[in-house]
């Protein structure tokens, strides 16, 4: 069997409509899983909804409505969000499903078996929105006097009895597993985070609420629920089958997640796994925010964007282009309709999908789609060639690494050589000038734009299956690219290129304003 490869988004928090943000982390992580299936990996991808906790009762309890009413139409809407954005998850994950519950509880008694749960009483601030407890050195002071936590969001004083994990025994074990495993949290930055709280010191965790019972019931502790974070890292477990089913993709290989939730990931849940004495995940990667015009996107400014209207307006696969392309993973980044319009069109529309619209054009015109005859070649079509391979394996070396912005400009280099190529080489002067040169050049151009295509595939998913669907060549992995004898097969089986649409339209803003 081929090497297995779990990735996983963070589950959603479903209190509200999903946004931009959401869709970048699932846009960037289907484009990893695509990328390492055609590298030949078993992968297993898994998104979806994290449904339990406080801020779930709060807004049922505003709206009006039963909190498993809200769970339901809410996590729908993530689900029609993947679906839209062309997601190929394996797994969508709901929090309130039995099999999850029975995986939660089933970590719990591991943690339990360890002698890292105790039962005490809790006072303390805790956040709302960000579902997290937070100390005292950690807080701020807002406008009237309110408490802050460190991403900026009210603390509530909060006293109850609760069940703590020991999360001060494992200080030093995560710290020496930091050192041993030094690619663990990325990018650096986010490890320098965590490094740096890890040794100011670990306090015991509360891990289970009693003023609300929306949440996975603690085993043989009526009237407390886990702490949502307990369940919602434990849903990682859940899409393996724990813990009825040894499952052959744990330990994931990648966590994606947003920057604001390392902590819980790359501190309380190696920790519980620890605990539990399962594997820790190879890597959690915390990227960055995406900013509306360089400005943080709120409900309360009214800048909120609406991820399925920008599909609709542009295009999926122009909007996940851009969003690799153009946002430098791991760091912040900006966006608008313009930046948007201008990268589809200067890279998608101009460049690539102008280069493979003329060639398959001019073939289907003046060949009548028969494959050229790519018999007699000079030094220019073996660099051209070359080229393309050096640019994609650039790509992808850069892609392996999650630097999909490098990865995607490296792939342009080889766009460019083949548009660089056309024109001087002007097959359509050749036609009458040197036919068996023209036949050369149009094989040359349809080899390299078959191998650019496959490589592109995992970000612009649809628009590269369609042009190698023109040729016959879809589903190809990355062991495809550089390998031609796909050509003259097909040549020899008399395949023919039909006349192609543009594959990539060239978008304005005006036309792209809702009606």
């Amino acid at each position: 069997m081929s090497d297995p490869f779990y990735i996983t988004t963070a589950i959603h928090y479903p209190n509200g409509r999903p946004h931009i943000g959401h869709a970048y982390e699932m846009i960037a992580a289907d484009a990893i899983a695509r990328f390492q299936r055609q590298a030949g990996r078993d992968v297993f991808f898994q998104t979806g909804t994290d449904e339990h906790g406080l801020k779930m009762v709060k807004t049922a309890r505003d709206r009006g409505v039963e909190v498993r009413a809200l769970a339901d139409e809410m996590s729908g809407y993530f689900r029609d969000m993947a679906n839209a954005l062309n997601i190929s998850c394996n797994r969508f994950i709901r929090t309130v499903e039995p099999q999850h519950y029975a995986a939660s509880q089933a970590i719990w008694a591991a943690m339990r078996d360890a002698g890292d749960l105790y039962l005490d009483r809790y006072e303390g601030w805790y956040s709302v929105r960000d579902e997290a407890f937070y100390e005292e050195k950690e807080l701020t002071d807002g406008e009237g006097g309110v408490r802050l936590s460190p991403q900026g969001t009210p603390v509530e004083w909060t006293a109850e009895e609760t069940w703590f994990f020991r999360l001060s025994k494992y200080q030093q074990p995560l710290l020496d597993f930091y050192a041993a495993y030094p690619d663990f949290i990325q990018p650096e930055s986010r490890r320098n985070e965590v490094l740096r709280f890890v040794e100011g010191g670990l306090t015991d965790l509360s891990v289970s609420r009693t003023s609300f019972d929306w949440g996975v019931p603690v085993p043989d502790s009526p009237g407390h629920v886990m702490y949502v974070w307990v369940d919602a890292l434990t849903n990682y477990l859940t899409g393996t089958g724990y813990p009825d089913t040894p499952n052959r993709y744990w330990p994931a290989a990648l966590h994606l997640i947003g920057k604001d939730i390392v902590r819980f990931h790359a501190v309380y849940w190696p920790a519980f796994l620890m605990s539990a004495k399962l594997p820790l995940p190879q890597t959690v990667f915390g990227h960055g925010f995406l900013l509306n015009r360089g400005e943080k996107m709120s409900k309360s400014t009214g800048n909120v964007v609406d991820p399925m209207q920008l599909a609709e307006l542009y295009g999926v696969d122009a909007l996940r282009y851009f969003l690799l392309r153009d946002i430098s993973f791991g760091n912040d980044g900006t966006f608008s309709d313009e930046a948007i319009v201008t990268r589809a069109n200067s890279d998608l529309a101009n460049s690539f999908g102008n280069l493979a619209q003329r060639t398959l054009s001019f073939i289907a015109k003046n060949l009548e789609g028969a494959l050229p005859d790519a018999g007699r070649g000079d030094p220019a079509d073996a660099e051209l060639l070359a080229t393309v391979g050096d640019a994609i394996d650039a790509f992808r070396s850069n892609f392996a690494n999650l630097q999909f912005g490098q990865g995607l400009e490296a792939w342009m280099r080889g766009v460019f050589a083949c548009n660089q190529y056309i024109d001087v080489q002007a097959p359509w002067a050749l036609r009458k000038t040197d036919p068996a040169r023209m036949h050369a050049v149009l094989g040359t151009l349809v080899r390299a734009i078959r191998d650019l295509a496959i490589a592109i595939e995992p970000v612009v998913p649809a628009s590269a299956a369609t042009l190698l669907g023109q040729l016959d060549q879809a589903g190809k992995g990355h062991d495809a690219i550089g390998d031609h004898g796909w050509y003259a097969a097909a040549q020899a089986a008399g395949f023919r290129i039909a006349p192609p649409t543009p594959i990539f339209p060239r978008l304005t803003i005006a036309e792209t304003e809702p009606a």
